[in-house]
């Protein structure tokens, strides 16, 4: 392919990483609005939330799969479409079960693009022969800033319902021109980058397999804390520490923020370092920065706290998800990324249960200890996980 050409599929690929971002935050810094308009308790909300995850994880069981037949350019555009009329759903809904319905369209979505946009990226990344999956999801992170931004400064004047309807139009406006360029931009293959095609090395099947699942349980961990700051983090702001609605919605602009800073640094950190050497760092960052994040007596202490675990985290899961990809192309992107959103799958329900049984600063410290467990994994496994 084309120098140019790859300039335009990667600038294609960042825009709906970064749309992605962008819709999926505008939707968590309302998730306080959205359950004093449902009346739910925690748990009814961690159940309702659980919608995004399994929506995720379903249509990321069957993502690959359509990657290989349809292409992952295809699959990005349809999903980001459908992501983009499913944000303006939940201001709709005034129960916790209808709200659990629509997040489960949402989830569809999220998952599905995410399959999509992350196995195309992964062929970029084979051809390019250069660790930049960090700047992918550092787009991500941007655009999650931003939608956080957003909502900060609207939440005190408008009401969920104006907001995400001029999320969704926005959003469709960009799938209509990233959606345009990448559908122009012909597919890479395996064999673009080097990658062995399917059955190449019967004798390592196992061991790949292996390594997929490694992969993919520290993308677990990762998205376990991601989620639970995407989903907890504001309503701990204003409920354990009297923030205002504006304020709470900061907590997740600073954990972007840091993210994004991060992964844009990523690339130089991952060549620096190698793999597993980031991994170990990044883990023991996210821990340290979530006990303070979940258990600081003060707001300020708590952002900071929220930031230092936006470091942490910020390279874990392109990491898994690239190596992963690397190793079994799609069907390891969905494996690993399926693997990886089950952490978002368990963590609203799990939190919301423990915030009810104990209290939500407790339940967020679950995050340090998956943050610990990654940095435990990539320790073993640095034998295997080679650089």
């Amino acid at each position: 392919m084309p120098g140019t050409d790859l300039v335009r599929l990667r600038l294609a690929l960042t825009a709906f990483f970064a749309l992605d971002g962008f819709v999926f935050a505008g939707w968590v810094v309302r998730i306080p609005a959205i359950k004093e308009q449902t009346g739910a308790s925690a748990s009814a909300l961690g159940l309702a939330l659980l919608g995004v995850s399994a929506g995720a994880v379903i249509t990321m069981t069957l993502t690959g799969r359509l990657c290989r037949r349809y292409g992952s350019h295809l699959v990005t555009v349809v999903c980001a479409v459908l992501l983009s009329v499913s944000v303006a759903l939940p201001p709709l809904t005034h129960s916790a079960p209808a709200l659990g319905a629509v997040l489960l369209v949402f989830g569809a979505a999220y998952g599905g693009i995410n399959v999509a946009f992350n196995s195309a990226a992964v062929d970029l990344v084979a051809v390019l022969r250069r660790p930049i999956m960090p700047s992918f999801h550092a787009a991500f992170s941007l655009g999650g800033m931003v939608g956080a931004g957003l909502g900060a400064l609207v939440a005190g004047s408008l009401s969920p319902t104006p907001h995400l309807t001029g999320l969704a139009v926005i959003a469709l406006l960009v799938t209509a021109v990233a959606g345009r360029a990448l559908m122009r931009c012909e597919p890479l293959t395996p064999a673009d980058g080097g990658r062995p095609a399917e059955g190449a090395a019967p004798r390592r099947d196992r061991r790949t397999r292996a390594l997929v699942v490694v992969f993919g349980l520290i993308a677990l961990c990762t998205a376990y804390g991601e989620g639970a700051l995407a989903d907890w983090g504001a309503l701990h702001l204003e409920q354990d520490l009297d923030a205002s609605p504006g304020a709470a919605a900061v907590g997740y602009l600073c954990f972007a923020l840091a993210m994004t800073v991060g992964r844009l640094s990523g690339t130089t950190l991952l060549e620096r370092l190698g793999r597993t050497r980031t991994i170990l760092a990044g883990g023991s960052t996210a821990a340290a920065g979530m006990l303070l994040g979940a258990l600081a007596p003060s707001l300020w202490a708590a952002l900071l706290g929220y930031a230092v675990t936006g470091l942490g985290l910020a390279n874990l899961f392109p990491v898994a998800v690239e190596r992963a990809g690397a190793l079994a192309g799609p069907s390891g992107v969905a494996t690993a990324s399926t693997l990886g959103y089950s952490g978002m799958l368990l963590g609203p329900p799990a939190i919301g249960f423990m915030a009810d049984w104990f209290s939500l600063p407790a339940a967020l410290t679950s995050v340090a200890a998956l943050a610990a467990v990654a940095t435990t994994i990539g320790f073993v496994t640095r034998r295997v996980n080679t650089d």
